[in-house]
């Protein structure tokens, strides 16, 4: 394992920061005086493992090849998923590993799946540790896909490559560099939203804990009824500010940064967003007009907006049951569980660009079937891409597609009804939370599923948010040889 010294030594790091955040929870402990030894044994056993990998490889080559990166995107998220239960497991909670590692993974991977029933009755601590693990998993995602993904080739990710050559992309020279401003304004939005909380009623630990799912669109809330347990039209608007932004290319970020003004303006996948929410709303304002929803226009366009951007932004929080809307909301929903925000954000699903490149690869083909005899060059965002490029994308959607379909009948045969296999796998996959159906839509939770769905879900969970080939390439014997 000598050439793998390297992802062992990152993977030390990683431990231990994880380690040193399981520390922080004592803290809310203190101040609810709900101190046990939970959040400290978990930490000093990450630490210890942490430590070992770390000190065990410090002559490491400081270097990742291709193989290299593949797997330790993939034992990154598995490692922290798994050393994220211990909290769990060492509390006071009566918390099998099973569903343990379940709420562990559908953190990180901000999911936002849960498989606590009554979260008013949950310690503090466990509470606030859920937000870190989502919280964590955003700025995870969001660093991985602007430094790694690129150069993995990952389903049409490369298209994000920072180019040094290309005066446009000449924001920082190295990723460490690139990582670092990307915590300093995830951590800034974090903090903003916190704020905003606070000023319209929630109380401070609200105001942390929400403002960590909101930005990382992971959706776990501390309260059964989520978002709507408050009943504001402001913390609502709040929320859907917030998650926009987290939807949002955090590369653009760091462009509006260094000088253009008018990048998210100018982003064809930040307009084609803008456009999709809109779209999305006004279909579902008009659908609550045609069943004759019992509320106020004013109440129908707030329930709409904040479900809609909730849900397409794999968020997860909810303001009411939209399952009890009719059928039409619910084929809906899970058309949007499927599309998802931007690549470089902390949003799920198939992705923006991903169907605007299926867009223009059905208009070449039109135009292609017109002139036959043309020369058809395809541009995004004012870059050239390949035909090579456009097929890679649509691999990738078919894969996700086929993938869904197999989780879907992986649950049935663990013993889920058709809603709920069908909406758990696409809720797992885009990473979205809530399902449909009564045991695990808006108002229910995954604590009653059998115990092998739970897997099958949270291996879904990862590949979902790990963009699939960034797992599945790992199991070719041929990506091993040399």
């Amino acid at each position: 394992m000598s050439n793998y010294k390297t992802v062992f030594f990152t993977l030390g790091i990683l431990q231990i920061i994880l380690g040193i955040f399981m520390l922080i929870p004592l803290i809310v402990q203190f101040f609810y005086n709900e101190i046990d030894s939970s959040f400290f044994g978990a930490s000093i056993v990450t630490i210890i493992f942490g430590t070992l990998f770390f000190l065990s490889n410090l002559d490491h080559d400081k270097k990742l090849n291709l193989q290299q990166a593949f797997l330790l995107t993939a034992l990154s998220w598995l490692s922290v998923a798994i050393f994220g239960s211990l909290p769990f497991v060492f509390s006071t909670i009566e918390f099998s590993f099973t569903n343990a590692f379940f709420e562990s993974m559908s953190g990180i991977t901000t999911t936002g799946s849960t498989i606590i029933s009554d979260l008013e009755s949950i310690p503090k601590g466990i509470l606030f540790w859920r937000a870190i693990l989502q919280w964590l998993g955003g700025i995870g995602i969001i660093v991985m896909a602007i430094t790694l993904m690129p150069i993995m080739n990952v389903g049409g990710m490369q298209l994000f490559k920072i180019s040094n050559n290309d005066s446009s992309e000449k924001i920082l020279p190295k990723s460490k560099e690139i990582a670092l401003r990307l915590i300093y304004i995830y951590s800034g939005l974090t903090a903003l939203c916190a704020v905003s909380y606070k000023l319209l009623g929630m109380n401070i630990f609200d105001s942390l804990t929400h403002s960590m799912t909101t930005i990382a669109t992971g959706g776990f809330s501390n309260y059964n009824d989520s978002i709507g347990f408050f009943n504001s039209a402001k913390i609502e608007t709040i929320a859907i500010i917030f998650i926009i932004l987290g939807s949002i290319p955090f590369i653009s970020y760091l462009k509006f940064v260094h000088g253009n003004k008018k990048i998210f303006f100018n982003d064809v996948q930040i307009r084609g967003l803008i456009y999709l929410l809109l779209f999305s709303v006004i279909i579902m304002f008009l659908y609550l007009l045609f069943i004759d929803y019992d509320s106020s226009i004013l109440d129908k366009i707030r329930i709409s907006s904040f479900n809609v951007v909730s849900i397409l932004s794999g968020t997860g929080y909810v303001t009411d049951d939209f399952g009890l809307w009719g059928k039409f909301s619910l084929i809906f929903f899970l058309l949007l569980m499927f599309i998802g925000g931007c690549a470089g954000s902390t949003a799920c699903g198939i992705k923006i660009f991903r169907l605007q490149m299926l867009f223009i690869f059905l208009k070449n083909q039109i135009k292609k079937l017109i002139y036959p005899n043309s020369i058809i060059i395809s541009k995004y965002n004012n870059q050239k891409i390949s035909d090579n490029f456009i097929n890679s994308v649509i691999v990738f959607i078919f894969s996700f597609l086929f993938i869904f379909f197999i989780i879907a009948m992986l649950l049935s045969i663990s013993g889920l009804d058709f809603i709920t296999a069908i909406s758990g796998a696409a809720s797992a996959i885009s990473n979205v939370g809530p399902g449909l159906g009564e045991m695990i839509g808006p108002n229910g939770n995954y604590k009653a599923i059998p115990d092998l769905s739970k897997w099958v879900l949270s291996i879904g969970m990862l590949l979902g948010r790990l963009e699939l080939f960034a797992v599945l390439v790992l199991f070719f014997p041929s990506f091993w040889r040399d």
